[in-house]
């Protein structure tokens, strides 16, 4: 109680016209180079003093004389832009969301808890190379210094925890990694929708379902019943790894939207010296993630002897994971390695606390937790694992259980934190030897540096797993098993191709009969993939702006192909008519402010492609099919008799026609009845949403899910599920020359001026410099701060 008398006393007295950013303090800065007042601010723990430049984009540049200073005030930074964001991400990670918010979100809490690492301490820092642990330290110290500040300074509280009634908590420096219910894993979702089309239409269903590759033929595993998954059998789950938003008046969880497993991606690539018009390597990178305010990523310069490191991270932890060291640059797309597997369990008739292992039963081992929750002090809650995973569901009638196992329950697997390692990497050598035991999420990493050299290469846990695929949930009684991981040094790798172009956006980049199966069904269509390489390829040399401006590219290859398919059907029915002769000639661009977009996109994938899965598929298996692949229907529009019969070109005519209608029919409904006045951005649009409402947008959006600028959504609904908001293009050697955005804004504070001043910026495809020399940052100065030590 007298806790809670503290913080409301706290909350009371926080302005609601704050600027979120650090206020002038007494003395001045005159050793910066510059003759502009900095903000002094005591920071207990601080060996030295550290300086921090805020440039006009909102970019920190951090620079310390020591890397424990720099990890100290980086940790004190993310604090004082992103404190909500991370204090959330914290609170859900760990399970300590009902401490402050109420026993609504006991089971999410539960839930979360099930996913934290449990395992050996000592090898999970060990993972991340010698000094990480020192860097998380000084980092969380950082952010509790932070805390400590806003108790004396109430005003600049952000005024989230105002509106929620709590004030931010402090920090361990296990808190960090402890964490793994954000990692990004995808096969669990799809053996479960495997497993129910394996029940509804036998296993002769599954290539019709999605094209695996490399080409393979799954069967059921002995001893499994496709049919035996409950319904609510991923509900754990899914609750453990969503999100907190604010809806209605108050704060609850709600589901996320039900999108495929495969929404989020990437693009990078690099352009040797050779194809450059700067004569160095061209390195790009825009992950494409959830489009949330704040920004998922954070972009930060760290400097201290011995590192000085620019890019973007997770605003959570200490260190970078895309940017350059100013002799390496990285960046990073998602590698299809399958990192889950569901495993189902009978329990012993006679004691449901025993599964079957082997001839004889094992007993679930449990952890009792006391989760404390406001307004009803802790209450115990009881954890269940098997020798594979934590337990996410409990069938008592039919007398089954299931738990998960996945990689990133292993040491060293906490997202991105292994980069502590290669951001320090001066060579290919060094960075491959990073890369080789890199965790999670797997990786393709696409190398460049100043010496002009280019590279790629995969990392991420891969499991060995015997007598089975991993495509369909298993039977946990002992046949199969995981015997250990794949050596990362057997994964491929590309150093100085001849074609002096390497790049990836998720697709399948195995070597053809490669000897490692790392995954069959985490793969993106490639058609991102090889516009890139189209664009790249059609000129003899590439520039900076050349990448901007593909990194915003919305040419999308499916809709070519299939313009040029529809040159040879006709229509007397009105709609097929109409939308025939607006598609025609369509030359593939998704602008926002395109008509033939608006009807492509629409048709394409509310209407062709479910049209497809139903004439192929038992109807309800194609109904619960989210997300068709495009490989399959391309291959099936190509070869209409080997997919249809003998009478197949008919067939897929008749698709092509009725889908049209119905696409056209819709949008006449959305948009009028005019196609002059129909535009794919007046369907199409994203509000960067706030956890408590403080969103910026709506903005009309281009793109679709197949454009180098991709653009994923919902079909039906269109909204949209992911997209580059962290964008990167640098020229290596030539650091100052490089271009980055950050939407909508670095900062999470929405007073700051920071906050959204980069959307317009971002949504008109439009760059700031990134930064690196003193000089450079000095020149753009914004805010200086001085952080130091306090006795």
């Amino acid at each position: 109680m007298r806790r809670w008398r503290r913080t409301a006393l706290l909350l009371a007295v926080c302005g609601a016209v704050g600027t979120g950013l650090l206020p002038q303090a007494a003395g001045a800065d005159r050793a910066a180079g510059v003759g502009t007042a900095a903000s002094v601010i005591p920071i207990a723990g601080l060996e030295r003093p550290v300086r921090m430049v805020v440039d006009r984009w909102g970019v920190p540049h951090i620079y310390a004389d020591n890397t424990s200073d720099l990890y100290l005030a980086q940790g004190f930074n993310a604090a004082r832009d992103r404190l909500f964001q991370i204090d959330l991400w914290r609170r859900r990670g760990l399970g300590l969301l009902s401490e402050v918010l109420g026993p609504a979100y006991l089971k999410q809490d539960q839930a979360a808890r099930l996913f934290l690492y449990r395992g050996d301490m000592a090898k999970e820092w060990e993972s991340y190379g010698p000094d990480a642990k020192q860097a998380a330290t000084r980092f969380t110290e950082g952010i509790n210094a932070y805390v400590d500040w806003l108790k004396r300074n109430p005003e600049a509280v952000p005024p989230e925890f105002r509106e929620l009634g709590y004030a931010p908590a402090r920090w361990s420096p296990e808190d960090v990694v402890r964490i793994r219910s954000h990692s990004l894993a995808v096969n669990l979702t799809s053996e479960v929708d495997r497993a129910r089309a394996v029940c509804a239409g036998g296993i002769g269903v599954d290539p019709l379902m999605r094209e695996l590759q490399p080409e393979w033929k799954t069967v059921v595993p002995d001893g499994l019943d496709p049919c035996a998954l409950p319904a609510d059998v991923l509900g754990t789950y899914q609750l453990a790894t969503q999100s907190v938003v604010f809806q209605n008046g108050q704060v609850r969880t709600v589901p996320e939207p039900p999108g495929p497993a495969l929404s989020e991606g990437s693009n990078a690539w690099a352009v040797a010296p050779a194809r450059s018009t700067t004569g160095r390597p061209i390195l790009a990178s825009d992950p494409h993630r959830v489009m949330k305010a704040p920004a998922l990523r954070y972009i930060t310069h760290l400097s201290a002897p011995g590192l000085d490191v620019i890019g973007a991270g997770e605003p959570a932890l200490p260190g970078i994971s895309i940017g350059h060291n100013g002799t390496v640059a990285f960046g990073l797309t998602i590698f299809g390695v399958d990192q889950e597997d569901l495993y189902v369990y009978q329990l012993d008739p006679g004691d449901q606390g025993r599964y079957r292992y082997g001839r004889g039963w094992e007993r679930f081992r449990t952890v009792t937790e006391n989760v404390p929750v406001a307004g009803q002090g802790a209450q115990p809650t009881e954890l269940s694992f098997t020798r594979h995973g934590p337990v996410i569901k409990v069938d008592r009638e039919r007398n089954l259980a299931y738990a998960l196992r996945t990689t990133w329950l292993q040491p060293g697997t906490t997202p991105y934190f292994g980069s502590m390692k290669y951001m320090r990497a001066r060579n290919w050598n060094e960075f491959t030897a990073a890369m080789r035991t890199w965790g999670g999420p797997p990786e393709n990493q696409i190398y460049a540096d100043a010496a002009g050299n280019v590279g790629w290469v995969p990392g991420g846990l891969a499991p060995k797993r015997i007598g089975y695929d991993g495509l369909l949930p298993v039977p946990g009684d002992g046949r199969y098993e995981w015997d250990g991981f794949h050596d990362g040094a057997r994964l491929p790798r590309s150093y100085n191709p001849a074609k002096g172009i390497v790049a990836s956006a998720n697709e399948f980049n195995m070597p053809e009969n490669h000897p490692l199966k790392v995954g069959f069904d985490s793969w993106a269509s490639p058609y991102r993939h090889d516009r890139i390489v189209e664009a790249l390829s059609a000129k003899p040399r590439t520039s900076v702006a050349d990448s901007t401006a593909l990194q915003s590219d919305k040419v999308s290859i499916p809709a070519r192909r299939l313009v040029r398919l529809l040159a040879g059907i006709e229509s007397d029915e009105p709609s097929t008519a109409r939308a025939l002769e607006l598609l025609r000639t369509y030359d593939g661009v998704t602008s926002a402010d395109s008509a033939r977009a608006a009807l492509f996109e629409t048709w394409f994938t509310s209407h062709l492609e479910p049209a497809f899965a139903r004439e192929v598929l038992p109807e309800n298996v194609a109904r619960q099919i989210f997300i068709h692949d495009p490989l399959l229907l391309f291959d099936a529009m190509d070869n209409p008799t080997r997919w249809f019969g003998d009478d197949g070109t008919a067939v897929r005519d008749r698709i092509l026609r009725t889908s049209l209608a119905a696409a056209y029919d819709e949008l006449t409904g959305r948009l009028g009845p005019d196609p002059a006045t129909w535009k794919w951005g007046d369907i199409q649009k994203l509000t960067f949403g706030h956890p408590t409402g403080k969103d910026v947008g709506p903005f009309p959006r281009g793109g679709s899910w197949h454009t180098v600028e991709a653009s994923n959504y919902l079909p039906v609904t269109y909204a949209p599920l992911s997209g580059p908001t962290f964008k990167m293009v640098l020229d290596v050697g030539a650091w100052d020359r490089s271009q980055a955005i950050n939407a909508p804004g670095q900062s999470g504070d929405p007073r700051s001026p920071h906050y959204r001043d980069l959307a317009g910026s971002w949504q008109r495809g439009e760059y700031f410099p990134l930064l690196y020399s003193r000089a450079a940052v000095e020149l753009n100065a914004k805010d200086r701060f001085l952080l130091t030590p306090r006795g």
